[in-house]
């Protein structure tokens, strides 16, 4: 996988906690930049760690499934990307403008659990996981203290957008990587 193709699925999967961001930056009377940090740390930390935990979970099961691994990284892909494309069609879910500890993980978690699926393929995919790891807590972090921004300045018309942009991307990668595998396409 190169290096565009990392960035462009850490983006991807920024989405859903720039989403969040903006919510929660909605949600704030004045715009503090420490909320933006502590956003960016929790959503950029556990979008790092999950990848990271699925890697693992992936090398460890790699062996048994490598010959259907690109329809595993295809459908897992494609199966986040379109659930964010629904969600992004959903009414906006109401956000207390709570920054504590539980509220915080909570998010971070919920944002976080379709990047697992994601460190699952980067194992079949043999992809670094340091550099994997690395850019998309890096990402995800500026996109969740932008997003406090964004939202605490212009609203909630650009939540829907992200994750619809977010799913978009992680099903043509899917789609690209199953089409590679197939010999239809080679970039």
């Amino acid at each position: 996988m190169s290096v565009f193709e990392l960035l462009i699925i850490a983006v991807g999967l920024s989405m859903d906690a720039f989403a969040v961001s903006i919510c929660k930056g909605l949600s704030l009377q004045k715009m503090e930049w420490k909320n933006g940090l502590k956003a960016g740390l929790y959503f950029g930390g556990f979008q790092a760690l999950m990848p990271l935990i699925g890697f693992f979970l992936g090398v460890n099961f790699r062996k048994q499934i490598e010959s259907v691994d690109h329809w595993i990284a295809f459908v897992l892909l494609v199966l986040i990307g379109l659930n964010m494309v629904k969600e992004s069609r959903e009414k906006a879910e109401e956000l207390d403008s709570s920054f504590d500890v539980k509220t915080m993980l909570l998010l971070a978690v919920a944002t976080s659990i379709d990047a697992l699926a994601v460190g699952v393929t980067f194992a079949f995919l043999k992809v670094d996981i340091v550099a994997a790891v690395c850019a998309i807590g890096f990402i995800t972090f500026w996109f969740s203290v932008m997003g406090i921004k964004i939202g605490n300045v212009f609203g909630a018309k650009f939540k829907s957008k992200a994750e619809l942009a977010g799913g978009l991307i992680l099903i043509l990668m899917g789609t690209k990587i199953l089409l590679e595998h197939l010999g239809i396409l080679s970039i």
